[in-house]
């Protein structure tokens, strides 16, 4: 078990005390607890590796990070300032800049890190093979705790990311109408819901006074863009909530892989990079949200083997969605992953660990401008 500590924002007015929270969302009606923000947790689960069936090798973590972050940044400069002055359109539109991008300027942007179309397989496949859902409901869960300690009624939700089509109900809980989304084709489905690639689709202006985004941001290509569509769909005084892996998620598969790579004789990226708090709370300030805050859920798992971890990767629909590499591992290769895995064996099983970030952040409101 890491110990529970949540890294400080990189600036001093991003480092934003459960205090002084509590003082500001008094002042802007937006009232929260004080113990469930800024702070991290810790919890413990135990997956069972019977009747997993036949896993196959070749399964990857998807996550989002340090370098991919720094990257997308500094792409999407020129976005960002389109994007920002986008005209109000309806949900699926592509906001004006995408459109009008010459080709010329479209060469010149780097190859996206994650393939858009397998990120919607992957969920997909998720949706036929259960899905597993334990860390999703966690995350949810949470999230719908915390808003029913917001003290104001929510007219207009989007939700982003579905899994299960009751979510829908159970916002209706805090919300009047709920507007599903999910980048998956068969969870918007079952839901009702719209396909979106988060990073293009204007949501329109002014149009939300709630998002709830669960388990979707940690594989977008173009995370700040998202962010500041979603900050651009929200009312003034709207709130954006949700969460997402990062941090220093499954290290004991990262480190099974590189040792798998050691013995193969050729290591290859093959695990997403990873978002951290600090970094996430410094986009949600970018994409224009106050009081934005980050906190941390450290969930330990433990797995008998590691075609066990795979399974629930794949139903989670958390398998690699990189453009590259495209090799495949080997049966031996596996093997070695496989062994080393075992080798961090205590008591019986190997503990895994995933980091949820959980974040908020609201749109400025006049009340905000003047406090």
């Amino acid at each position: 078990m890491y110990k529970s500590q949540l890294r400080p924002t990189s600036s001093p007015s991003q480092r934003i005390s459960a205090g002084f929270l509590t003082h500001q969302l008094a002042r802007t009606n937006h009232p929260c607890p004080t113990n469930q923000f800024g702070l991290a947790r810790t919890g413990a689960l135990e997956r069972s590796a019977a009747g997993l069936g036949g896993a196959t090798a070749g399964q990857d973590i998807v996550h989002i990070g340090e370098a991919g972050a720094a990257r997308r940044q500094s792409e999407v400069k020129n976005d960002l300032a389109c994007t920002g002055k986008a005209a109000c359109g309806p949900l699926l539109h592509r906001p004006p800049c995408y459109a009008a991008r010459s080709a010329a300027q479209a060469a010149t942007v780097t190859k996206e890190l994650f393939d858009r179309r397998l990120r919607q397989l992957r969920r997909d496949r998720a949706a036929r093979q259960g899905p597993a859902l334990f860390l999703q409901e966690r995350a949810f869960a949470e999230c719908l705790d915390r808003l029913r300690d917001v003290a104001r009624n929510f007219d207009q939700a989007l939700l982003l990311g579905c899994p299960a089509p009751d979510w829908r109900d159970r916002l209706g809980a805090v919300a009047a109408r709920v507007t599903v989304a999910d980048p998956g084709p068969a969870f918007a489905a079952r839901a009702g819901g719209t396909i979106v690639e988060e990073d293009r689709t204007d949501f329109g202006e002014g149009r939300f006074d709630l998002i709830v985004a669960v388990g979707t941001l940690d594989t977008v290509n173009n995370l700040p863009a998202a962010l500041m569509l979603l900050g651009r769909a929200l009312k003034p005084g709207g709130l954006l909530i949700g969460a997402m892996a990062g941090g220093d998620s499954l290290p004991a598969l990262r480190a099974a892989l590189i040792e798998s790579g050691r013995a193969d004789g050729r290591i290859v990226a093959r695990t997403h990079p990873r978002i951290n708090a600090a970094q996430l709370a410094g986009l949600l300030t970018a994409a224009g949200l106050s009081l934005p805050v980050v906190d941390i859920d450290r969930v330990s798992i433990r797995y008998a083997t590691l075609d066990a971890l795979a399974h629930d990767l794949r139903a989670m629909g958390a398998t690699s969605v990189l453009h590259e590499p495209r090799h495949s591992l080997t049966k031996s290769t596996w093997k070695f992953a496989a062994d080393a895995f075992a080798a961090m064996r205590g008591s019986g099983k190997t503990s895994e660990q995933v980091e949820i970030l959980h974040f908020l952040g609201w749109a400025e409101q006049s009340t905000l401008a003047a406090g």
